[in-house]
C-alpha cells in the first residue's frame, strides 16, 4: 500500500506530522494502536516524568507513568514516536513507544552498568567543535566512536551495534570558523579533523556570519539530526542560525578557556524551515562510551587495516615481532597519538562491556594472569643474570 493511500484512510490527519518525520513505515507501525483509538505523536521534550508530544491536534502535555520500565534504555526520550490518549482524556498518558530505528547512547557516570539514551530515531549525529579553542582531536575521536555506534534500538538492546552506514550518519561541524585568522589556517584545521575522522564530512561554519550554513542545511534536510558537543561549542547559536530565529538561549563562552555555560538544560526537538528535524542537547562534560567497539574500529579504520597485516592474528600492537601497526608508527605513516587514542578507547569500552558480559570479564582476567606470569618470568630471568 502506498504512503498516500495510508494517509488517505483512517489517519488523514497524520499529514500534520510529516514535518516531524512521519512516514509510511511509522504509519504501518502505528496501525494496531490506531485501532485502539490512540493518537500518534513525537516526543519533543521530556521533563520530570512528563513530556511534550506533538500530535495531529498540536503539542500536548502527557504523563509517562505507563511506560516507566526497569530498563533505562527504554525510558521515553526526545525523538521517540509514541501512542497517546485521545482528546478528552484527563490526564493524558503515553501508552507505548513505537520501535526505535536508532538510539544514541552514552554510559552514565554511575558505577552500575547503565546507558543513557540521549536521542532516538536519529539520522544524523552532528558533532559541534569550536575553533575558538585549540582542537582536542582525542575528544573528537571519542564523539565519533559513539556516533558510529548509534544503532537500531532492537540491536542496541541486544548489545550488537550496527555499522554507521546503517545507523546514524556522523557529521563534524567546526563552529566559530570566523575566529580563525585566515583561510590557510582554516584549511589546515579542517584537514587535521578529516584525518581524525576518515570518511566523515567535516564542515567549517560561522553561525554569526552565515558562512557554511547552506551546505549544512542541505545535509540535515533529509531527516532527524542531533547536535552534540561540549558547553561553549556553539550548539545553541548554530541551532538558532539553522532555525532562522532565536529559539534557544545563548550565553557567551568564557574568555579564559573558551568553555561555555549550560544554557540548554533539556533536549528539544525542533522543525527546520528548510526541512528536517533538529534535536538540541545540553553540553556534555563526560562522553562515556557504550558498547562502541564497532564505532572505535571505524574511527580508527587505518589501524584496523594495518592490523590485518600483522604476523600474529591476535597481535596486541605492543612489542610483538612482525607488527604492521608498530612498523607504521616507526615509519611515521601512523601518528603515535592515534595509536594511543585507539588503545585508550578500546580499553575503556572493554571495561564497560565487562560489567554485563561474563565472557569479557573472563578474558580480561586471563589477560591479567598472562601479563603477570610474563612479568614474573622476566624478573626471574633478571635475577638469574645477576647471580
Amino acid at each position: 500500500m502506498s504512503f498516500s493511500s495510508l494517509l488517505g484512510s483512517s489517519s488523514s490527519s497524520s499529514r500534520s506530522l510529516l514535518p516531524y518525520g512521519w512516514d509510511a513505515d511509522w504509519e504501518a507501525e502505528f496501525t494496531p494502536f490506531a485501532e485502539q483509538g490512540l493518537l500518534p505523536g513525537r516526543v519533543v521534550r521530556v521533563d520530570r516524568g512528563q513530556c511534550d508530544v506533538v500530535t495531529t491536534g498540536g503539542v500536548i502535555r502527557a504523563d509517562t507513568e505507563f511506560v516507566v520500565p526497569r530498563d533505562p534504555m527504554k525510558v521515553v526520550c526526545t525523538g521517540d514516536w509514541v501512542a497517546v490518549d485521545p482528546e478528552g482524556s484527563d490526564p493524558r498518558y503515553v501508552r507505548t513507544l513505537l520501535p526505535r530505528r536508532t538510539a544514541f547512547v552514552r554510559s552514565t557516570s554511575s558505577k552500575r552498568s547503565e546507558g543513557q539514551v540521549l536521542a532516538t530515531n536519529v539520522d544524523h549525529v552532528v558533532i559541534c567543535v569550536s575553533l575558538a579553542v585549540e582542537l582536542d582531536l582525542g575528544r573528537i575521536e571519542r564523539f565519533l566512536a559513539l556516533a558510529m555506534s548509534c544503532s537500531s534500538g532492537e540491536a542496541l538492546l541486544h548489545k550488537s551495534a550496527l555499522s554507521w552506514e546503517s545507523g546514524a550518519q556522523p557529521v563534524v561541524v567546526l563552529t566559530k570558523a570566523d575566529l580563525v585568522p585566515d583561510a590557510v589556517t582554516l584549511g589546515h584545521l579542517v584537514q587535521d579533523v578529516e584525518t581524525t575522522a576518515p570518511g566523515v564530512p567535516v564542515l567549517p561554519v560561522s553561525s554569526s556570519k552565515g558562512e557554511g550554513l547552506d551546505v549544512l542545511e542541505a545535509v540535515l534536510a533529509g531527516g532527524t539530526s542531533v547536535l552534540l558537543g561540549q558547553s561553549g561549542a556553539g550548539k545553541s547559536t548554530l541551532a538558532n542560525a539553522l532555525l532562522g530565529e532565536d529559539v534557544m538561549d545563548v550565553r557567551a563562552a568564557r574568555d579564559v578557556d573558551g568553555k561555555g555555560r549550560h544554557t540548554t538544560t533539556t533536549r528539544n526537538l525542533l522543525v527546520l524551515p528548510g526541512g528536517g528535524v533538529l534535536i538540541d542537547t545540553p553540553g556534555l562534560r563526560g562522553v562515556g562510551l557504550w558498547d562502541a567497539e564497532t564505532g572505535v574500529g571505524q574511527v580508527f579504520s587505518e589501524i584496523e587495516s594495518l592490523a590485518a597485516e600483522c604476523r600474529f592474528h591476535d597481535c596486541a600492537h605492543a612489542a610483538e615481532p612482525g607488527c604492521a601497526v608498530l612498523s607504521a608508527v616507526e615509519s611515521g605513516v601512523l601518528p603515535e597519538r592515534r595509536l594511543d587514542s585507539y588503545r585508550k578507547l578500546l580499553r575503556e569500552n572493554q571495561r564497560i562491556v565487562a560489567k554485563t558480559d561474563a565472557r569479557v570479564r573472563a578474558e580480561i582476567r586471563r589477560d591479567w594472569k598472562r601479563k603477570g606470569a610474563e612479568g614474573r618470568a622476566a624478573m626471574e630471568a633478571k635475577r638469574g643474570r645477576w647471580h
